[in-house]
């Protein structure tokens, strides 16, 4: 007998009129497919999403940034996969909404829910993972609903394109952190003459994707027909390699440095996969012919990259870096302040606006987005962007979980675990450490943030800037562009980018 899920939405009847009545109580019942019995793991975290947005899948919408929100109801789950799960209330989940299952206000909403059983990576959209479709539901005029739990997310996969090229590689540093084969992934771009002369060898790029991005990006770029795609085989394109990190790590993106949570990811990147990817597709293994860039996260860890490891790149283009000073977190200072969520004034942080300035969402509602979607009911592990930012600056906990740096329910600052995001601040890296630092930085810097950045980024690069231009012996010739009304990456460009690469290179070569 095919199994099936089925959801119930009861409407309780009370004494006022249907006419007044606002509205619904929920019964959820889950059985799966009997379809996906042999892709059925039985401990997994159950999500039920009732989302505002009807034009956009509920389980793609898990940033608050919206004006439609998605309400989210998870809990870990033991499951057979037999006998149906019956969900009369939500009492043992945690939510994103302020209402119960058994108080749904009345409206139209997109439901759909999803099994997430994946331990591969760090978020609930990954392969393998179990869902039912979207459908849209109107509450409380419609009575019982029937939702089947058949489909499953595929593997990745890439373009069929010779010039693109994929790569996985076993770390034998990260396998031996994690006491597990560990592998990392990666995309290349070969430049238009790689098959045509093949004893040449070639510039590389190494890109660092926005946050959550993957090696698998590059099907955007060149897709048939892709204004990109035809430039890249013109005449007009350098020829330089570029391959695309992937981000995926633990607890979200591993911002590929080293970590306490993570593991050596920086020891991976610049010992294992940069030698193995120059080797594999030639490379000119020098650190002349080396560059790094990205915007957003990719901004933040390609500028990392190049203060972390001076001597592996020469040169990094950074748009709109995460914060590169601990000092400006977004509008909150790790070290003085006391809570994430509240300012001093009392008020609630904003964490997104839009270019006029007016606020999106806030820290708090963010974060309580984040702890739904963790398997610990908190932020630390949910592989959302603040999962990731902790995973990389805290130290690791007795329970293997990184160690929070503010309460996920209060906000309230540890300013213990704030001590050791020192490490990891860009600007007090520099500060102190400018003697060794500086003179291997000489012509390597270009940074560009929009000073309306939707996510307050601006005050940390100013920061930086100031910090920067305040160094003497040697003075620092970086190239810190700020430009007015502009916003959350709107500079960045993958063609501009790489024809300021063969700007240098030319230079180089002269």
């Amino acid at each position: 007998m095919r199994h099936s899920i089925i959801i119930f939405l009861l409407i309780i009847s009370s004494s006022w009129s249907c006419q007044t009545q606002t509205t619904a109580d929920v019964t959820v019942h889950i059985a799966l497919d009997e379809s996906l019995s042999d892709n059925f793991l039985p401990e997994g975290r159950l999500f039920i999403f009732l989302s505002e947005n009807t034009a956009r899948e509920p389980r793609t919408q898990i940033w608050p940034i919206s004006t439609e929100k998605n309400h989210i109801f998870a809990r870990n789950q033991s499951w057979d996969g037999r006998a149906p799960i019956v969900v009369r209330n939500s009492s043992d989940f945690i939510k994103t909404a302020d209402f119960n299952l058994t108080d749904v206000p009345a409206g139209t909403y997109n439901l759909q829910v999803l099994w997430d059983q994946d331990t591969k990576e760090s978020r609930i959209n990954a392969p393998g993972n179990i869902f039912s479709a979207a459908r849209i539901i109107t509450l409380p005029e419609e009575g019982m609903l029937d939702v089947t739990l058949d489909q499953i997310i595929p593997e990745r996969t890439l373009v069929d394109n010779r010039f693109v090229q994929k790569v996985e590689m076993r770390s034998a540093l990260l396998s031996e952190f994690w006491n597990k084969d560990m592998t990392v992934k990666a995309s290349v771009l070969l430049p238009r003459s790689f098959f045509d002369e093949t004893d040449r060898t070639y510039p590389v790029r190494y890109n660092v994707a926005g946050y959550g991005g993957r090696y698998t990006r590059i099907n955007r770029l060149m897709q048939s027909g892709s204004p990109f795609a035809e430039w890249w085989m013109s005449e007009e394109a350098p020829e330089i390699i570029t391959v695309f990190l992937d981000g995926e790590g633990p607890f979200g993106d591993n911002y590929h440095l080293d970590s306490d949570n993570n593991g050596p990811y920086g020891s991976m990147l610049t010992e294992e996969l940069i030698p193995y990817v120059e080797e594999l597709f030639r490379g000119r293994q020098e650190t002349t012919y080396r560059f790094v860039d990205g915007c957003s996260t990719g901004g933040w860890v390609s500028l990392a990259l190049q203060l972390f490891y001076p001597d592996v790149f020469n040169g990094v283009w950074s748009y709109s870096p995460d914060a590169i000073a601990f000092s400006d977190y977004q509008l909150i200072n790790v070290y003085d302040d006391e809570n994430a969520f509240y300012n001093e004034w009392g008020n609630l942080h904003p964490l997104a606006r839009d270019l006029t300035g007016d606020p999106m969402v806030t820290m708090k509602e963010f974060i309580r987005y984040e702890n739904v979607l963790g398997a610990s009911n908190t932020y630390v592990n949910s592989g959302g962007q603040f999962s990731a930012h902790n995973a990389l600056y805290s130290p690791r906990e007795a329970d293997g979980l990184p160690a929070p740096l503010f309460d996920p329910e209060t906000g309230v600052i540890d300013k213990e675990i704030a001590e050791h995001w020192r490490q990891y601040d860009l600007t007090l890296l520099i500060e102190d450490n400018w003697a060794e630092l500086g003179p291997k930085l000489q012509g390597k810097i270009y940074i560009w943030m929009g000073d309306m950045d939707n996510f307050y980024l601006n005050p940390a690069t100013r920061t930086f800037d100031r910090v920067i231009k305040s160094m003497t012996n040697p003075v620092s010739d970086a190239v810190i562009e700020f430009e007015a009304m502009a916003g959350h990456c709107d500079n960045f460009n993958h063609q501009t980018i790489l024809e300021q690469m063969q700007q240098r290179l030319e230079a180089i070569d002269r």
